[in-house]
């Protein structure tokens, strides 16, 4: 019973934390897409961890503080994904594709400040490559 209580409890606690990051509407032209924001330090550290699936036309938005050589890794990500990294004016520098469960370095080409995580596939799936320009990001909260 203790075991259980405790399995809930965090169950509630994830989807707490899950359900705390703002969305934002954003598109690549005709390509519409939700992203739940991670702007905040903690946020952005948690991404997309521990979870088992990602709808379609879902993503996470990572909002970094200052524009850099930003890299993403899948340590406890169960969801194999694929990440853009997007310069300050929205323009994607580079695409890559990342595997559930490991520790591999995916970095930014060029200095960047976001980062865009959709299920692995889904920009070459919509046509959507670098030189791209992703519209909507002046709707997503400020890093903090």
């Amino acid at each position: 019973m203790k075991r259980l209580l405790l399995c809930l409890t965090l169950c509630f606690v994830c989807l707490s934390a899950q359900a705390a990051m703002p969305l934002v509407e954003l598109n690549f032209g005709k390509h519409a897409l939700t992203a739940e924001v991670a702007s905040t330090d903690p946020d952005r550290m948690q991404g997309l961890m521990h979870r088992r699936m990602l709808p379609e036309n879902r993503g996470m938005l990572f909002v970094f503080p200052n524009i850099a050589y930003h890299g993403m890794w899948m340590k406890n990500t169960f969801i194999p994904l694929s990440v853009a990294f997007i310069d300050d004016k929205g323009v994607i520098i580079n695409i890559e594709d990342m595997q559930p469960h490991t520790l591999d370095a995916h970095n930014a080409k060029q200095p960047v400040r976001y980062a865009l995580e959709m299920n692995l596939g889904w920009f070459r799936k919509h046509g959507i490559a670098p030189g791209t320009k992703l519209e909507g990001l002046d709707k997503a909260p400020p890093p903090r």
